[in-house]
């Protein structure tokens, strides 16, 4: 396996990154034996070279498995997500969440906390008192409709 180096050199220069090699780099990275600096230049590089379909399919497979994955299948319903990078006031995830819900389909809202100055979604959410966001996979599946 090349370096992550030499990965970044190559794509910097115009060249593709295989399945197994966009695999490595971001089991690395969540790993910590890829830095922040080595993946910081090859973003950037693959900003101004850009990615095949094939590697943004592997980088996409990659980063999906990168951590836990929530089995939704048993869920009945057609199931959603509306992500943020988070923002000043949630003017869109927290009202469109539970209208979609009110129209049949499910909405995990899988989200984050800590998002700079302003907070992540959960993190305002939990600010009311009594309102949890925490579940486990088992007591999710209990609480599911």
């Amino acid at each position: 396996m090349p370096t992550a180096v030499e990965l970044i050199q190559r794509k910097r220069d115009g060249g593709r990154l295989t399945p197994q090699e966009i695999e490595w780099l971001i089991a690395g990275y969540t790993a910590g034996t890829v830095p922040d600096y080595q993946m910081s230049a090859l973003l950037m590089a693959i900003f101004l070279r850009g990615m095949d379909p094939d590697e943004l399919t592997a980088w996409t497979g990659a980063m999906l498995h990168s951590g836990q994955v929530l089995d939704l299948s048993w869920v009945p319903l057609p199931k959603v997500d509306k992500h943020s990078t988070g923002g000043v006031g949630d003017k869109v995830s927290i009202p469109l969440a539970p209208m979609v819900a009110a129209c049949g389909v499910a909405v995990p809202m899988m989200s984050g906390r800590g998002l700079g100055h302003t907070g992540g979604t959960l993190d305002k959410l939990e600010s009311i008192p009594g309102f949890r966001t925490g579940f486990d996979p088992d007591e999710l599946r209990r609480r599911a409709p």
